[in-house]
């Protein structure tokens, strides 16, 4: 059995595992993951997994208690190698940002680090696990290009991406968006006021249409910025929870094309009007 950390790792994991392996996420669909507290369930079913599948760049130090417990899993990093983006401007400046699976290119570094493990586990199934890893890169290199001609459809003084996480810096970078949010990383614990009111100025001086927050966290913070600003509450992302199989991001395709349908939506709309005071 391979454990993943959350969601979205086991949907990667399970594109290249094909039916070789059983793939289980530990934390379920709309769980909160950075702090993700394990419970005794959680541990007991860790015994007898032979691989915990993990992001790294500090997203999930929980992840070693799963290790311990199952007591003979080894550990992989699927951004081990990658030379990810720094937290700018905060006091996480210079820390990884760890969202790297939310831009399609470099989801492809996670489905190689994911065919090197499979491999080194089960070698009589490489060969499946190479051709399942070099189809699903395909379709991510097809996602690229989707989501590319999608977002250039956002007018050019309007492509500042408003989340309540900054967890948006990979794909901002690979689309060109400017890229605002409420914290820099964790959960909505440190929305302080100062934060609060910082985004607020920004939305404002930017006319921004619309802003955004993710589906394992509250948006009241969120949708007091758009009551402050005139913006509309544009919708909700999936970052680092799937949905469930009904809803709008099953898979991290899904995911992808649900929330850049979101963002050109949310940003081609005419630029906010502040409310009087």
């Amino acid at each position: 059995m391979v454990l993943t950390t959350f969601t979205v790792l086991a949907d990667l994991a399970r594109q290249v595992a094909g039916d070789r392996l059983e793939v289980r996420s530990i934390t379920k669909v709309g769980s909160e993951i950075h702090g993700y507290e394990p419970t005794p369930s959680d541990l007991e079913a860790a015994q007898g997994a032979r691989l915990v599948v993990e992001n790294g760049l500090g997203l999930e130090r929980w992840a070693a208690r799963f290790v311990a417990a199952s007591g003979q899993a080894s550990t992989l990093t699927l951004s081990q190698g990658m030379e990810p983006l720094l937290i700018e401007g905060d006091v996480y400046a210079g820390k990884p940002n760890p969202h790297a699976w939310m831009s399609p290119k470099r989801a492809e570094h996670y489905v190689d680090r994911l065919v090197e493990g499979f491999s080194q586990l089960d070698p009589a199934g490489a060969p499946g696990f190479r051709a399942r890893g070099e189809a699903y890169k395909q379709q991510l290199r097809a996602l690229d290009g989707e989501l590319r001609s999608a977002l250039a459809k956002v007018p050019p003084s309007q492509r500042l991406l408003v989340s309540c996480e900054g967890a948006f810096s990979y794909l901002a970078r690979d689309y060109g968006l400017d890229e605002a949010y409420l914290w820099p990383v964790n959960a909505e614990t440190q929305v302080t006021p100062r934060r609060l009111a910082r985004l607020i100025d920004t939305v404002k001086q930017r006319r921004v249409p619309a802003v955004f927050c993710e589906s394992t966290v509250s948006d009241e913070a969120q949708r007091e910025v758009a009551r402050a600003t005139g913006a509309q509450f544009g919708g909700t992302f999936y970052v680092d929870s799937l949905s469930g199989s009904g809803g709008p991001a099953p898979t991290l395709l899904d995911l992808q094309r649900h929330n850049v349908n979101l963002i050109v939506q949310g940003l081609s709309r005419p630029p906010a009007v502040s409310p009087a005071p």
